[in-house]
C-alpha cells in the first residue's frame, strides 16, 4: 500500500496565515550565540537554520522580492 498525504483544511488556513504574518527575526548576537552552540552539538540542521536567520536578520533585503 502506498500512503497518501490528505491536507486538512486547517492546515492550508494556518500555512496561508503564517506566510501573511511578519515574523520578526532574534537579534544577530543571539543568532550567532546559537549557532556556536548547535555546532559544539554537531547539529547540522540547526546550524544551517541558525546561520540562514543570521544572515535574514543582518541584511534583511537577501532573499527578499
Amino acid at each position: 500500500m502506498s500512503a497518501r498525504y490528505i491536507r486538512r483544511p486547517t492546515e492550508v488556513a494556518a500555512i496561508r496565515a503564517a506566510a501573511r504574518s511578519a515574523r520578526p527575526l532574534p537579534p544577530v548576537p543571539a543568532l550567532m550565540a546559537a549557532l556556536l552552540v548547535a555546532n559544539d552539538r554537531g547539529d547540522r540542521e540547526a546550524v544551517t537554520l541558525c546561520a540562514h536567520r543570521a544572515v535574514r536578520a543582518a541584511a534583511p533585503e537577501v532573499g527578499e522580492q
